[in-house]
C-alpha cells in the first residue's frame, strides 16, 4: 500500500533502518503464508480455481463470464488507481467489489468451504512444494521490500498483509508497545511504593521526580476536583492514566516506534475506562443501588405529572446521548492531537522532498531540519499537555457520575 498514512498507523512490524535489519529469505519456503498469498503467480492460480469452483454452481453457465477476460479484467483491477489501494487483493474482492452479480450468486456455505481449499494452509503449502522455484530476482525484490522491517510474530492469530488481520488474535505494534510501558510503571510503581512505605522523605532525582508527578495530580486535579476523601481514593487510578498516555505519547518521539495513543482503539479503551468506572461507582454510592446512578443524569425539576411523563423521558434520552457523547470526544481529542503533529512532520518532509527532486535541496534540506525539530519539541510539549488534559476532564466525568447534582 502506498498510503503514507499507513506509517503512522497502527502494523504488525516494527520499521527499522534497512541496513540494520536484512530479509534473507533464499526461496518462497521461506517466506511466511501471508507473504506467498500476496504473490501475482499464486494470485492468479486462486483467481483460476475460485472461477472454476463458482462455475459449477453458476445457474446460467451461458451469462458467465469468459474465464480469460475475468481474470484480465482481475489483474488490471489490482494496478489501477495511482495510489495501489487494490495492489495485493484477492479474486474474491474483486468479485464483491466490481461484479456483484458473480459474487451474488454464491452459496455461503460453499464459499467458505472454496476460500479454505484454493487460500488456506494446505493450498499454500502445496503451491510451496508443486510450483517451479522463484526467480533470484523476483526473491531479492521481495527481500527488498521487507529490510528494515522487523515481523512480529504471530502464534494466536494469521495477518493478511503487514496492515490488516486475517483472523485470530494478532499482536500489533502498539500492542507490544503498550505492553512494554505497562511493565515499567508496573516496575516503578513497586519500586518507588517500598520506599514510600518506609515513610522516609525522598531522596535521590528518580524518587522526587515521580513524587512530583504525584503531587502536582493530586494537588492540581484530584484535590480540586474530588475532594481530599475522594480525591485520595481516586488518586492511584488518575495517575496510572496519566503516565500511561504520557508514557504512550512520548513514544511517538522515539525514532521508528510511534504513539499506540494515535490510535483509535487505544484513545476508546482509556474512555471505555473511564465511563465504566464512573457507571460502577456512580451505581453503588447514589441510592436506590443502580437506579439512583440512571436517575442522577435527569436534572431536579418539579413538573405536574402528566408533564413529566412526556418530558423527563426525552430529557434522559438526551443526557444518555450527551455521557456518551463527550466519552467519545474524550477518546477523538487525545486521538486528534496525537495524529496532527505526526501529519504536520509528514507535510514538512513531503515539501522538502518535493523541492529536493527540483533541485533546491540546498534550500529545502535547512527549512525542513529547522522546521521539523520546532514541531517536534511542540510535539513533546503536546505529549505532556494531553496527558494533563485527558486525566482532569477524566477526573470531572467522574466526579459528576457519583455525586448528584
Amino acid at each position: 500500500m502506498a498510503n503514507p498514512v499507513l506509517h503512522i498507523k497502527d502494523g504488525y512490524y516494527f520499521e527499522v533502518p534497512r541496513m540494520l535489519w536484512r530479509s534473507r529469505h533464499e526461496s518462497k519456503s521461506d517466506f511466511p503464508d501471508w507473504w506467498i498469498r500476496l504473490d501475482e503467480e499464486f494470485q492468479h492460480q486462486e483467481a483460476e480455481k475460485i472461477y472454476d469452483e463458482v462455475e459449477k454452481y453458476w445457474s446460467r453457465p451461458d451469462a458467465l463470464p469468459n474465464k480469460a477476460q475475468m481474470i484480465s479484467d482481475y489483474e488490471h483491477w489490482k494496478h489501477s488507481g495511482s495510489d495501489h489501494v487494490n495492489a495485493g487483493k484477492p479474486f474474491d474482492v474483486y468479485l464483491q467489489s466490481e461484479d456483484e452479480e458473480v459474487y451474488a450468486t454464491r452459496d455461503l456455505s460453499a464459499w467458505h468451504k472454496i476460500l479454505e481449499d484454493v487460500r488456506g494452509e494446505a493450498a499454500v503449502a502445496s503451491y510451496k512444494n508443486s510450483q517451479p522455484e522463484w526467480s533470484s530476482h523476483k526473491i531479492d525484490q521481495y527481500n527488498l521490500h521487507l529490510h528494515g522491517k522487523i515481523l512480529i510474530p504471530q502464534p494466536f492469530g494469521e495477518i493478511k498483509n503487514l496492515h490488516e488481520k486475517a483472523d485470530g488474535f494478532c499482536i500489533s505494534k502498539f500492542m507490544v508497545l503498550e505492553l512494554v510501558i505497562a511493565f515499567c510503571m508496573v516496575a516503578t510503581f513497586t519500586w518507588l511504593g517500598r520506599r514510600v512505605r518506609n515513610g522516609d522523605r525522598p531522596r535521590g532525582r528518580l524518587w522526587n521526580f515521580f513524587e512530583s508527578f504525584l503531587v502536582f495530580l493530586r494537588d492540581d486535579i484530584a484535590y480540586p476536583v474530588f475532594g481530599k476523601k475522594d480525591g485520595n481514593k481516586f488518586l492511584p487510578l488518575l495517575w496510572t492514566i496519566f503516565l500511561f498516555i504520557l508514557g504512550c505519547n512520548l513514544m511517538g518521539m522515539i525514532p521508528w516506534l510511534g504513539a499506540p495513543t494515535a490510535a483509535f482503539g487505544v484513545t476508546v479503551a482509556l474512555a471505555v475506562v473511564i465511563l465504566a468506572t464512573g457507571m460502577m461507582i456512580g451505581s453503588m454510592r447514589l441510592k436506590p443501588f443502580f437506579i439512583g446512578y440512571w436517575l442522577n443524569l435527569l436534572p431536579q425539576m418539579d413538573l405536574p405529572l402528566v408533564m413529566a411523563i412526556l418530558i423527563k423521558p426525552m430529557l434522559l434520552a438526551i443526557e444518555l446521548l450527551g455521557l456518551f457523547i463527550k466519552h467519545a470526544v474524550l477518546a477523538v481529542r487525545l486521538l486528534a492531537n496525537m495524529v496532527a503533529g505526526h501529519l504536520v512532520l509528514l507535510g514538512i518532509m513531503g515539501i522538502a522532498l518535493e523541492f529536493a527532486d527540483s533541485g533546491g535541496w540546498y534550500i529545502a534540506a535547512p527549512i525542513s531540519i529547522v522546521a521539523s525539530t520546532l514541531f517536534s519539541c511542540l510535539e513533546l510539549f503536546v505529549a505532556l499537555l494531553q496527558a494533563y488534559v485527558f486525566t482532569f476532564l477524566a477526573a470531572l466525568f467522574l466526579n459528576a457520575a457519583i455525586h448528584r447534582h
